[in-house]
């Protein structure tokens, strides 16, 4: 059994611990409003550019850009965006299962995989299992801006135009609430999109000023970079949601094992003061 000051001393390491962890909670708790401010004001721009860019789907234009054909798959990527921390609970864990069911589908389909990494979290993970991790971004901090991912998603986006892969997609954590987020394996190549709710004409097309080829283009790679940053932002409101929860349950965990020690502690230092007073009996009673 553990003597009195030995209990002392892991009740005292336990309660810096909670000190941590409360702090981190606190700190999660504000990062995960702001995060949460910058995803709601980044979703009316994606939701406006997806309408026109499934309305330019079906648009009857001479100009059939690539992004729209779909080819037989023989090389697939795929963006996974994960943090770049973690004490966030199974967040990347979840995700990335949800990355290597997809990836074991695709090579009983005999297709190759090239992967993105965005995240530390992803680079760690998918150099450890040997993935081919074409390119990675890390660091990207609390507020991220999608120039510094722009290089690796027009690299891809490259990739595609010029036949080199036939898939692409992306991988992410979407907010769904405070509790809850939920792993997201979404289509980004070729473009997928299902009819425009409102009516359209047989046979219509938008007024194109100047060339449909580059305006076109234009607005196809704002489409795909809108989605991913749009991940990214989620993603980000997702970790310290994650985080927040994961921190509070370590300090009510703290508060439980303190009260356990305590109890261990006062049964010590109970059975001692017994002892004591056994042998002051006893020592009396023999003289």
């Amino acid at each position: 059994m553990a003597t009195g000051k030995e209990i002392r001393t892991q009740i005292s390491s336990v309660k810096n611990t909670q000190k941590i962890t409360r702090a981190m909670e606190m700190v999660a708790a504000s990062k995960m409003r702001k995060a949460q401010d910058r995803m709601q004001a980044s979703r009316p721009y994606a939701k406006i550019i997806s309408k026109v860019a499934c309305h330019l789907s079906h648009a009857s234009s001479e100009c059939r850009h690539p992004y729209m054909i779909a080819r037989k798959v023989n090389k697939a990527a795929i963006i996974v965006v994960s943090s770049d921390r973690g004490l966030c609970g199974g967040l990347n864990i979840n995700l990335f299962k949800t990355v290597i069911g997809q990836m074991h589908t695709w090579e009983q389909e005999e297709i190759e995989i090239d992967v993105c990494c965005i995240g530390k979290k992803a680079s760690q993970f998918f150099g450890r299992i040997k993935a081919n991790v074409v390119t990675q971004v890390t660091g990207l901090g609390d507020t991220p801006y999608i120039m510094d991912v722009l290089d690796s998603v027009l690299l891809l986006l490259s990739d595609y135009k010029e036949g080199k892969i036939d898939k692409l997609c992306i991988v992410y954590n979407k907010f769904v609430n405070t509790m809850t987020q939920e792993p997201v394996l979404y289509q980004l190549l070729p473009l997928k999109f299902g009819n425009p709710k409102d009516e359209m004409p047989a046979h219509w097309d938008y007024i194109y000023e100047s060339e449909s080829k580059e305006l076109v283009e234009e607005l196809l790679n704002r489409y795909i970079e809108s989605l991913v940053y749009q991940a990214i932002v989620e993603n980000i409101a997702c970790e310290q949601s994650a985080r927040m929860v994961a921190m509070k349950s370590a300090t009510d965990n703290a508060g439980d094992m303190i009260d356990s020690l305590e109890l261990a502690y006062n049964k010590a230092r109970q059975a001692a003061i017994t002892q004591e007073l056994s042998e002051i009996v006893g020592g009396a009673a023999a003289v």
